[in-house]
């Protein structure tokens, strides 16, 4: 089980209220369209710019024949608006405007004339679907790209030569009450981990195993023995998950080795004595036995680590560790496409495969809205009574007692889940969607375990719907400075 950068997860969730632009895949490149004998071959789009994710101007290379007439090439030159759809990695290309066409090998008044014909086949009501990386692929990135202000501090890394799991608690554990019983759970951590008071031990669930210590720090030890009161957990519908495993199961396992830590951590577990082979082309060397991205550089004999989307570099496996990111070796960047850690490169920076994750990150996905159905949809659970905490440098303050994003402004309480904002006068609701968002939202830093709503903006349509949207930033994909080029790193790295 892997830790991250910092204490906040944000999943993406689709709500039911939400309608999304429907577009087909991409069939590939070139294509072609016939009308009354006549047929146009046109091929992938050469993007010129594309403003704001919304206007884009590119070029088509085309192959235009006139009924019972011969093949012309020619290029068209396009002004069209874009829909994103990031999560079929999707772009339709719609109201079609011609601003040019060229056919080189024709006299005037036979090029006007096929002018007139490949409009009628690119008319505004046409519309084009392009798969969304194909097209950042094709639009030129920027030399240098605004990083946000986050954290690089090398986390705690543990090494393990066979099955092991990481229980990272953020800070001092947090225990609530499970009521009726004598249990407390462990509110935040990663696993499922609980206390029991009445003979005081942890318990922990690894998938259909528990494992049982005196304290976090262990040492823990395989149980088939649960608390009387962990039979009642599976008639609240929170614990419902855990049925399968109350009782025991009575096969045992191999018990993984248990890792913990109050820190932001990561775990390099290999299975056995570590095993590198070699990249053709690169001085490097890569570990094969593990799941973890970790290279030996030959002429420096140091490692390097790859987690949360930063490098981080030492002299052993047992560091200590520093950041790296800034002044990779430059084989990382010669790591050939066809190797099997060939998508590391998209941490390297100065790669294109990092340019285009960047881009990836600064387009929006949209959503209409119906505010009603949204708001029915909207609840805020929290550990005991609504608790909140000042966000330093502003004058707002943030729920600390619930997973759900609750931010208060003034007197108004905002929650901004699943890529929506709600509004209500009361932490507990009830809840309507947001017509807008109120600007102090966005001055929270980096810092702050909410900062990640500062990617989430929402407007009121003309029409009087309501449009959400969101970039990488609001799921903890942010972009980060390099001396030779940005990347994306998960997490803010602060605690």
């Amino acid at each position: 089980m892997r830790a991250r950068m910092n204490s906040v997860i944000v999943v993406p969730i689709l709500m039911m209220a939400l309608a999304r632009v429907s577009v087909a895949q991409d069939p590939g490149w070139p294509r072609e369209m016939t009308k009354d004998g006549a047929r146009l071959v046109y091929y992938q789009p050469q993007v010129d710019d594309w403003q704001n994710f919304k206007e884009l101007d590119f070029r088509l290379a085309v192959s235009l024949t006139r009924a019972k007439g011969k093949a012309v090439v020619g290029v068209v030159s396009v002004h069209a608006q874009t829909d994103v759809n990031v999560d079929a990695r999707t772009v339709l290309i719609h109201n079609l405007t011609i601003s040019e066409t060229r056919f080189p090998s024709l006299e005037a008044e036979a090029a006007a004339r096929m002018d007139q014909l490949v409009r009628t086949f690119l008319a505004p009501d046409k519309a084009v679907t392009i798969s969304l990386d194909r097209l950042v692929a094709s639009v030129n990135k920027p030399d240098s790209v605004a990083g946000v202000d986050v954290k690089n501090d090398p986390p705690v890394i543990f090494v393990s030569y066979g099955p092991a799991i990481l229980v990272q608690v953020d800070g001092p554990p947090i225990r609530a009450a499970i009521p009726e019983t004598t249990l407390d759970f462990v509110v935040n951590t990663n696993w499922p981990l609980f206390w029991d008071k009445s003979h005081p031990a942890f318990y922990l669930l690894t998938e259909k195993q528990w494992l049982t210590a005196p304290a976090l720090a262990g040492p823990w030890m395989f149980t088939r023995t649960l608390p009387k009161d962990m039979s009642k957990l599976p008639r609240d519908p929170q614990w419902a998950a855990l049925k399968q495993a109350i009782p025991p199961p009575g096969a045992k396992s191999a018990v993984p080795k248990v890792l913990f830590s109050d820190q932001p951590a990561e775990v390099i577990v290999f299975t056995g004595q570590p095993v590198y082979k070699t990249i053709p082309g690169t001085e490097l060397v890569y570990a094969s036995n593990t799941d973890s991205a970790l290279f030996v550089h030959n002429p420096t004999s140091q490692y390097y680590f790859l987690a949360a989307g930063r490098w981080f570099r030492a002299a052993s496996l047992q560091g200590p560790w520093s950041y790296a990111t800034p002044d990779l070796p430059a084989d990382f960047a010669r790591i050939p496409m066809n190797s099997p850690v060939a998508p590391v490169r998209v941490s390297v920076p100065g790669t294109e495969e990092a340019k285009d994750a960047v881009l990836l990150a600064q387009i929006p996905t949209t959503a209409v809205v119906d505010p009603v159905a949204a708001a029915a949809q909207a609840s805020v659970t929290y550990s005991g009574e609504p608790q909140f905490k000042p966000i330093e440098g502003t004058s707002l303050s943030y729920a600390t007692n619930t997973p759900d994003k609750v931010i208060k402004v003034g007197d108004v309480y905002y929650l901004c889940l699943q890529g929506v904002w709600f509004m209500s006068v009361s932490p507990q609701g009830p809840w309507k969607t947001a017509p807008s968002v109120p600007k102090e939202i966005y001055t929270i830093p980096p810092s702050s375990p909410v900062y990640n709503v500062t990617y989430v903006t929402q407007v009121t349509t003309t029409s009087g719907a309501v449009q959400s949207s969101y970039t990488a930033g609001y799921l903890g994909a942010f972009v980060i400075g390099a001396a030779v080029g940005a990347v994306i790193a998960n997490g803010s790295g602060h605690y």
